[in-house]
């Protein structure tokens, strides 16, 4: 009966089953290493820091930061090539977002410089993203993963190779962009609750103003229809 035939797999379709599993078992091996990168720290009043980001010749990097805490909402932002030319610079900024193309081989010096402000501290966040290395597939692993003869198979497998790819790079930019969107929302929040502490402050000042000027006020009328003399009778 229909219902209790099995289906019999085709070599072409184990072989296809076996390559899914195995880049979802190991993304690592399949799609490489992720070079993108997020930090988020304080950067002290009166100090400059600099990060290291390595990379090789004709690739590219991105570098997208925001100030997301900090009085100012303000830092002095600049990138340095590895041969010390600055390739960047901007000053008194809270965000930015720039793109080095095609890079050179070495260490690039991403810098934060908070010393024009003396007393507050700042809350950096910044994302390197990192592409032209080890985000590519190894060629090597697919060489021998052949299609047969006579498979029923709709798609070669580098079509499938292919759609892979392309969803993986969609997943890590759909990541990024969630990176992103928190740290705007952690900014928005933080000047949020600024403000809210701000208006708290000086509508409690603006009251005790209120109640001391309502006090002096009576006092001043009462002394105004106080009469010490003294009547005889």
């Amino acid at each position: 009966m229909n219902l209790l035939r099995c289906h019999t797999w085709t070599r072409g379709q184990w072989l296809v089953l076996t390559v899914i599993l195995g880049c979802f078992l190991s993304p690592a091996r399949c799609f490489g290493g992720s070079l993108d990168s997020e930090f988020t720290y304080l950067l002290p009043p009166g100090r400059s820091e600099c990060f290291f980001q390595s990379a090789i010749k004709n690739g590219t990097m991105e570098v997208e930061y925001q100030v997301i805490a900090g009085a100012g909402m303000d830092v002095d932002f600049s990138i340095i090539s590895p041969h010390g030319i600055s390739l960047f610079f901007e000053s008194r900024r809270s965000d930015g977002v720039h793109v080095v193309e095609p890079t050179e081989e070495g260490d690039y010096q991403i810098c934060f410089d908070n010393t024009f402000s003396h007393f507050s501290e700042k809350m950096v966040f910044f994302e390197i993203i990192v592409e032209g290395r080890g985000g590519d597939v190894d060629d090597s692993e697919w060489e021998g993963l052949v299609e047969p003869e006579g498979s029923l198979l709709e798609y070669k497998l580098d079509d499938i190779r292919e759609s892979m790819d392309s969803l993986h790079k969609r997943l890590e930019r759909s990541r990024q962009m969630q990176v992103v969107l928190r740290a705007f929302e952690a900014r928005d929040r933080n000047l949020l609750e600024d403000n809210l502490w701000r208006v708290s402050f000086w509508s409690c000042a603006s009251v005790l103003v209120l109640l001391c000027v309502a006090l002096t006020q009576v006092y001043t009328v009462r002394k105004l229809f106080d009469d010490k003399r003294k009547i005889f009778t």
